[in-house]
């Protein structure tokens, strides 16, 4: 477990205050598929998503950043916090495919100022999650 001092939500900010790579760390997004579910998306810091490759790997036509409220009211979890485990519902989930190859990463943990290190490999066991090619 990672702690450090939140006063700014981010990635950048969690990776340079946990002294760790940017491309490491993970921020959990929650995006809405097609309008009909909800889903949670795995993405390396330092890259911005594609709604139309999240679409495209869900099967579905369109894609949309789901709002603070919903994401909150979905995962029970504040922004910059938000962590894949532990969530209210289970969600699918999707990870960018850069994050497989790092033997280790660092994703929420349900807490702003929280966060674990873990193999992606386990992370994707233990969400049953897909991988794709999400970045811009």
């Amino acid at each position: 477990m990672v702690k450090y001092d939140h006063k700014e939500k981010g990635a950048e900010f969690a990776a340079q205050a946990a002294d760790f790579p940017l491309a490491q760390t993970i921020k959990t997004l929650v995006v809405a598929i097609d309008n009909k579910r909800w889903v949670l998306v795995l993405m390396p810091g330092d890259r911005q998503l594609s709604m139309k490759k999240v679409a495209k790997a869900f099967g579905a036509k369109r894609a949309a950043m789901a709002d603070a409220a919903a994401a909150q009211r979905l995962t029970g979890s504040t922004i910059g916090g938000i962590s894949p485990f532990g969530i209210q519902k289970r969600l699918e989930t999707v990870m960018d495919q850069s994050l497989p190859p790092y033997e280790q990463v660092m994703i929420n943990a349900g807490q702003r100022g929280i966060m674990v290190k873990l193999s992606p490999r386990d992370i994707i066991l233990c969400l049953d999650s897909a991988i794709a090619d999400l970045s811009t």
